[in-house]
């Protein structure tokens, strides 16, 4: 087998210019929260299948046309082709978040920054100890470089491969090359489908379980691009590509609309955009021009084609940093905050990326080159561990180290191994108190319930009582099956705890159960009222009495790093922000309702609203009277929790007195 002749150079593609138009724009609307592009994250599996196809087919080119490879050539290529642009993009956001960012997150960005500059940001991400209260990686800067690791990766591996088999199986190397990217699309695949449901970070950031996804890309140009595809000769007419085209786009847009984290990914789920990128991709790789190349040549999708890389780099950064500067994620805020990305991968783009990619002193001095970028990489990498340094020191100055430590002001029940959280659905209560009381009082719930441990210590840590803790973070006390996206898969070990749980409340006994729940999960109203009516039901008939917490507010920022932020910007980077947000929430609302509705039937279940105080006058503030009200965005600090017994056991004591009755009388 032979390749075309007239194919040895691959040549400009318009539509796969435009292709990477519709995956940067997937990307950017899901991050951006635009209405109705939830699946936007695959945009980054186009980019997958766009590089195995591009990368072949250069790499095969040149092995057929020169007879060998020089590795020390292409990886300079790359090195010149993404490094630049990279690189300013990371210095340029690490000085911004020096100004407008907490020293704690500042730690978390140049660490994060470290790996990304090495490639290896992925591998960071994928090996990330998951901790319940840290900030997730949502809030990092560099996030989105995770891909850009995954891609080095795979030039670091791909022309080795394909040179072995070229060289090695003579005039049958196409063939032998086609088989194997098969095997590795294949073996890839199960690999990803099977962590996808056992451990989704390594299968949503290994490079060897998304391999599927450029051996995909490498196939169609081994099918379409060569003069043996076994799918080109029958895929040969300008109709059927204008349908696989067609079809292979309505696949993207489907896959960038009706997905969203709450689904496991990549899994089965990634089949639907990787497949429908390459299908677009071969729709496009004959002489027949098709409408969907008219279609993707259009000038506007060509411009962001070209700016594509630039943009993708900016893009996330600044959504952070412009949310972190104003305190505010309104859409009208959002667009801004795209519009000044989009300025800088403009800029990006004419001034460092097509500049540098077009200089041809790179390989006249190639050592020059490669060194001079090994070098840049150790002296970034220097400058961000010295910025940890710094950051450090400065989270713990005197005049932040009660901010700083406020993250940490958690209730004792999360060092004495009651919560499990995912990682076991064992139930292992904390009892407080007198073990042979006559009284017990049972918390209930995950970690919001958790947050009340301070206050209910003081109202029932007593003579004749004894307080037990039942918690499960992000494990709702409703009877319903829950995806937790930030483990990325069905939370079982939830159900579990709950059933077992609740099974285990008639040999507990306990005359007073305090139970609440985050409103953040996403339940429907109805699951709401039926799951939450399940569960009072069960422990109506084992308990004195119930009371439901309703869901404490939600800050729109982490309090701790807003007053630390704060207490460092510049005066005229402050503006009016206060670290303060009028609370007003209907979907709360809604579910607080839906509580109410669910406690109707029994007698001895109450819900209750502390909302008012937390919120004095529905006014949320990170810091009250001097006390730092939440160690992050949605939790109290046990101080400030505390300090509310007073408040929470006059709501308490007259039912609490009943059931001192009735377990008197049982007597």
């Amino acid at each position: 087998m032979t390749i075309r002749k007239d194919e040895f150079r691959l040549g400009y593609r318009a539509d796969i210019e435009g292709l990477r138009a519709i995956a940067v724009l997937l990307v950017i609307g899901a991050h951006a929260a635009v209405p109705g592009l939830s699946g936007g994250f695959v945009g980054v599996d186009i980019f997958f299948v766009l590089s195995g196809f591009l990368i072949t087919g250069l790499l095969i080119q040149e092995v057929t046309r020169a007879g060998s490879l020089q590795f020390g050539d292409f990886y300079l290529r790359r090195l010149r082709r993404l490094f630049p642009a990279l690189l300013v993009m990371l210095l340029g956001s690490s000085v911004l978040a020096a100004w407008i960012l907490s020293p704690t997150a500042q730690i978390t960005q140049a660490t994060t920054g470290i790996s990304a500059l090495g490639w290896l940001s992925n591998v960071h991400f994928a090996l990330d100890k998951l901790n319940y209260f840290a900030a997730g990686n949502e809030t990092n800067l560099f996030l989105h470089t995770w891909s850009l690791g995954v891609e080095e990766q795979f030039y670091l591996v791909w022309p080795a491969l394909i040179y072995l088999v070229l060289r090695k199986a003579g005039g049958r190397g196409i063939g032998r090359l086609r088989l194997g990217m098969l095997l590795i699309a294949l073996c890839s695949f199960a690999a990803c489908v099977l962590t996808t449901y056992r451990q989704p970070q390594l299968a949503f950031y290994m490079m060897p379980l998304r391999a599927w996804q450029f051996a995909l890309g490498a196939l169609i140009w081994l099918e379409f691009r060569t003069d043996a595809g076994w799918l080109s000769k029958r895929c040969s007419s300008g109709a059927g590509l204008s349908a696989m085209g067609g079809v292979g786009l309505v696949m993207l847009l489907a896959a960038g609309c009706l997905l969203d984290a709450n689904r496991p990914y990549p899994g089965l789920y990634a089949l639907v955009p990787t497949v429908g990128a390459a299908m677009v991709v071969a729709s496009g790789s004959t002489q027949h021009r098709t409408f969907l190349q008219r279609v993707l040549s259009f000038s506007m999708l060509q411009a962001i084609g070209r700016i594509s890389y630039s943009w993708y780099l900016w893009h996330w950064p600044i959504l952070l940093l412009g949310q972190a500067l104003t305190g505010s994620n309104a859409p009208v805020h959002r667009v801004g905050y795209v519009l000044v990305s989009l300025l800088l991968a403009i800029a990006s783009y004419r001034f460092v990326e097509s500049p540098v990619r077009h200089q041809r002193w790179w390989f006249v001095h190639k050592r020059v080159a490669l060194y001079g970028c090994l070098a840049v990489m150790a002296l970034s990498m220097a400058g961000l561990m010295k910025w940890i340094g710094y950051a450090d020191d400065l989270a713990n100055s005197p005049e932040l180290r009660r901010i700083t430590q406020s993250h940490w002001d958690a209730p004792v029940i999360y060092l004495m191994g009651c919560d499990g959280w995912y990682r076991s659905d064992r139930v292992s209560p904390c009892r407080f108190g007198d073990p042979h009381a006559t009284h017990t009082a049972l918390l209930l719930g995950d970690s919001i319930a958790g947050q009340w441990f301070p206050a209910l210590s003081k109202i029932f840590v007593r003579p004749g009582w004894r307080l037990v803790a039942l918690t499960k973070s992000s494990c709702p006390m409703v009877d319903q099956p829950i995806f937790y996206a930030r483990i990325g898969r069905v939370y079982t070990e939830c159900a579990n705890w709950r059933t077992s749980v609740l099974s285990g409340m008639g040999a507990l006994k306990p005359d007073i159960v305090v139970m609440s729940s985050s409103d953040g999960s996403l339940f429907s109203e109805e699951q709401w009222t039926s799951g939450s009516k399940s569960v009072m039901q069960q422990l109506s008939r084992s308990v004195g009495q119930v009371y439901v917490l309703r869901s404490t507010p939600h800050l729109p920022f982490d309090g701790p790093e807003c007053l630390a932020e704060h207490a460092l910007r510049p005066k005229w980077l402050r503006g009016d922000r206060d670290c303060s947000v009028v609370f007003k929430d209907e979907r709360s609302s809604r579910i607080y309702a839906s509580l109410q509705k669910a406690a109707t039937p029994f007698d001895n279940v109450h819900v209750l609203d502390m909302n008012d105080a937390i919120c004095a006058s529905g006014i949320c503030q990170a810091i009250r009277d001097d006390k730092i009200v939440f160690r992050d965005s949605q939790h109290m600090t046990a101080s400030f929790a505390g300090s509310l017994a007073q408040i929470l056991g006059r709501k308490l004591q007259p039912d609490a007195q009943a059931a001192l009755g009735n377990a008197r009388s049982g007597m």
